[in-house]
């Protein structure tokens, strides 16, 4: 497995994850139920901040009531414009993290996908939606250099060049955001194998289960040199571990019955999350909320996009096309994908049996549903990395 050459502070957050398909969605929801001056007032927030994706052709995608599937481009920014106080400065703002969510037509499964930072693809040509400068394709370059040519909207049409897969909705995370997301929700339940102190990140971990919230959590999110082997493949892992974990919090404290806390989120959300315009409206965000607040954990699969080593760098990773088509392929017609025993990731390991009883009886007690099999078994894809909403696993500390 390639190792990852050192980027101090040049990670970008992650926990954005399902803070915007769920969360996010769900989060805003909540306005449908506070005073109206309040849903206004968060609904200009989230609209004045709202991002051009269409790359040049100056279209904004829209979707009424969410019926059928759709998919929502999930984007954590290092050097984010106005990021401060969060590292050194850096010549240019990195997507370093990027995580596509697909929600199938009758909203009862999904797949969420993590394509690492330094995976070498193709490009397309972008077009920056405030300078109006082109930027011509290109045949090889990290993924991480998109937002660079053009913003959110080349990231968007970049994943869509790679994967086939049309994406009308996206959102942009800062570290900022993922801090004030984190201490919103009252912080995440998470475990390591053994104590971490990780300079490069800043995370300080003891061994066994700890609560994090702000900027612990962004630490652990961004920390690579604390886990697995230290690659960013080995990050992703530990990030899939975070929002699965972030998910069954939000209910088991009961979050989305809850007008406070979902308004919190909300307020969290409309002023440190940038929405696409497609996505900037209260109501596309509550009619996704709806579609998404009752699916099973076990039914949403976190994936880690397929890859192999990069014969011209040994700090990169390309596209392991076979097993990429047969992921994507699945998605694009809107069937189920399930993993299947070893699919954990390089740096994650299943929780003891006594923390997830725990934790599964804390989301039962809470009006969560209780992950039983589905349909989803018989879509088992050999070779993904990945891991459901409803496991529960700890990341294994770097020796």
């Amino acid at each position: 497995m390639p190792r990852h050459a050192v980027h101090h502070g040049r990670s970008a957050w992650a926990a954005g994850l399902k803070v915007v398909a769920i969360a996010t969605a769900v989060v805003l929801a909540s306005t449908a139920s506070i005073a109206a001056i309040g849903v206004w007032s968060l609904g200009k927030t989230v609209a004045d901040n709202a991002v051009d994706i269409s790359n040049g052709d100056g279209t904004v995608p829209t979707i009424g009531a969410m019926n059928g599937s759709f998919n929502v481009l999930l984007v954590g920014a290092d050097n984010a414009p106005g990021q401060k106080s969060f590292g050194g400065s850096r010549d240019a703002t990195l997507n370093d993290v990027n995580i596509l969510v697909h929600i199938s037509a009758d909203h009862r499964r999904g797949v969420v996908m993590s394509l690492p930072r330094d995976l070498v693809i193709p490009h397309p040509q972008c077009e920056d939606p405030v300078t109006h400068q082109i930027y011509s394709a290109m045949s090889a370059q990290p993924l991480n250099t998109a937002y660079a040519r053009g913003g959110l909207g080349c990231v968007v049409g970049t994943i869509e060049n790679l994967t086939g897969i049309k994406i009308p909705y996206a959102a942009l995370f800062s570290f900022q955001g993922t801090v004030k997301m984190a201490d919103a929700v009252g912080g995440v339940p998470i475990c390591v194998t053994k104590a971490i102190d990780d300079p490069d990140s800043g995370l300080k971990l003891p061994a066994g289960r700890s609560v994090i919230s702000g900027r612990t959590a962004l630490a652990y999110l961004r920390s690579r040199h604390g886990v697995g082997d230290g690659s960013d493949l080995s990050r992703i892992g530990s990030q899939q571990a975070y929002m699965s974990s972030l998910l069954r919090t939000m209910m088991s404290r009961d979050t989305f019955t809850n007008p406070g806390k979902l308004y919190g989120l909300a307020q969290a959300a409309a002023q440190n999350v940038r929405l696409s315009q497609s996505l900037a409206g209260v109501d596309t965000i509550v009619t996704m909320a709806l579609a998404l607040k009752s699916m099973n954990l076990s039914d949403l699969v976190f994936v880690q996009y397929p890859t192999g080593a990069d014969p011209a760098d040994p700090n990169k990773v390309v596209p392991n096309a076979e097993l990429a088509d047969l992921l994507l392929r699945r998605i694009r017609a809107d069937l189920p994908v399930a993993l299947d025993k070893s699919a954990l990731g390089l740096s994650t390991e299943l929780a003891p049996t006594k923390g997830t009883a725990t934790a599964t009886k804390a989301a039962t007690s809470s009006g969560a549903p209780t992950p039983k099999p589905t349909k989803a078994s018989t879509a088992v894809i050999q070779g993904l990395r990945g891991q459901t909403a409803a496991q529960q696993t700890c990341s294994i500390a770097k020796s």
